[in-house]
């Protein structure tokens, strides 16, 4: 264990708010979640299950609290994990807004490219940490969580608190690595999300069967591409995630499409395994809200401030959010035909 423990506020004990927190109080450093308030009664009397390969743990050694002002009774905090789905993030602001001198830096690992500068306009740039997680967790239940594969924590390195940060992550086993650049890790993680994850929700069809169909696998290539001219148009590296080879994915995206296709298929099928994508999930879990919003919606809005061309995701992004509210009105479900004629030339 690190010599001195920190003192972590974790928003949500979901599948990776958990995952982090639970890790973290299992090498006695000190954890509060801020959990939903029909979810906190549960957690404060089973606690957390932890399933990390062989080994169960069953974890009460952490505070839950249902609101800030709660929370701040338990302060001072070294550090906060923010790991809220992107489309709760406003509402979280709206919340953290009047405390906001007295909290502590935000380790932002949402999904998408815009959540950082959203929480520094509230908490200001001191107070922000980009990171992402690669690790794959899954929630069997509430409280209940289950680590399927361990590949890692990435960590921007370049706040005071980042090398604190990765030496309790390391001691807790969650594997982190820290990058010279917030913007590359960030949008590096979003090449990630964006592949087979719109088309997958949008069609109702697996991965393996997306990458199966030729055309729809071109169809991937062309976001993935437009999503890189951004990044080259802002001077961003692709970088190598951790457990994750993002470069291969970018290199596989300039590729003949039959080479690529050979290259990408097992790589998908080895990083999805079985699952659906998270916007399938959202779209058919009855959540009705989805964060395609800000994974193809940021491509796209990125693209048109930097005058380039992004019909792939300005597509997807929209075709999505009108379905959100009505799945059962897809008129692309199992449909691929369909969804290749609607797009932009």
């Amino acid at each position: 264990m690190s010599a001195q423990p920190l003192n972590v506020l974790v928003f949500g004990a979901g599948a990776i708010g958990g995952y982090l927190g639970g890790s973290l109080a299992l090498r006695s450093q000190r954890v509060v979640f801020v959990e939903r308030r029909h979810n906190a009664p549960a957690l404060r009397e089973r606690g957390l299950r932890l399933e990390i390969g062989e080994q169960v743990h069953h974890l009460k050694d952490f505070g839950v609290v249902t609101s800030l002002d709660e929370a701040l009774a338990f302060a001072p905090f070294d550090v906060a994990l923010f790991a809220l789905k992107s489309y709760d993030t406003a509402e979280a602001l709206d919340a953290l807004r009047p405390h906001a001198a007295v909290l502590p830096a935000f380790l932002c690992l949402q999904n998408g490219v815009e959540n950082e500068a959203a929480l520094a306009a509230v908490l200001g740039d001191d107070k922000v940490i980009a990171g992402t997680v690669t690790t794959a967790v899954a929630k069997d239940g509430p409280g209940q969580l289950r680590l399927e594969r361990l590949r890692g924590v990435g960590l921007y390195s370049g706040h005071p608190l980042s090398a604190r940060l990765a030496a309790a992550f390391d001691d807790a086993s969650l594997r982190p690595q820290l990058y010279p650049s917030a913007a590359g890790l960030k949008w590096s993680k979003l090449l990630t999300n964006l592949l087979v994850n719109a088309s997958c929700a949008l069609l109702d069809m697996t991965p393996a069967e997306v990458m199966a169909d030729r055309a729809l696998f071109a169809l991937e290539m062309r976001g993935l591409r437009e999503a890189l001219a951004v990044m080259r148009a802002k001077g961003l590296r692709v970088t190598d995630l951790p457990g994750t080879p993002v470069r291969g994915l970018a290199l596989a995206a300039g590729l003949p499409l039959p080479l690529g296709r050979l290259l990408l298929r097992r790589a998908v099928a080895a990083g999805r395994g079985g699952k659906m994508p998270s916007l399938h999930i959202d779209l058919y879990g009855g959540r009705g809200r989805s964060e395609v919003d800000w994974l193809n919606g940021a491509v796209a809005r990125a693209a048109a401030e930097l005058g380039l061309p992004a019909p792939v995701n300005s597509f997807l992004n929209q075709a999505l959010n009108e379905l959100v509210a009505d799945p059962a009105q897809n008129p692309y479900r199992h449909n691929p035909d369909r969804l290749l004629a609607a797009l932009p030339a």
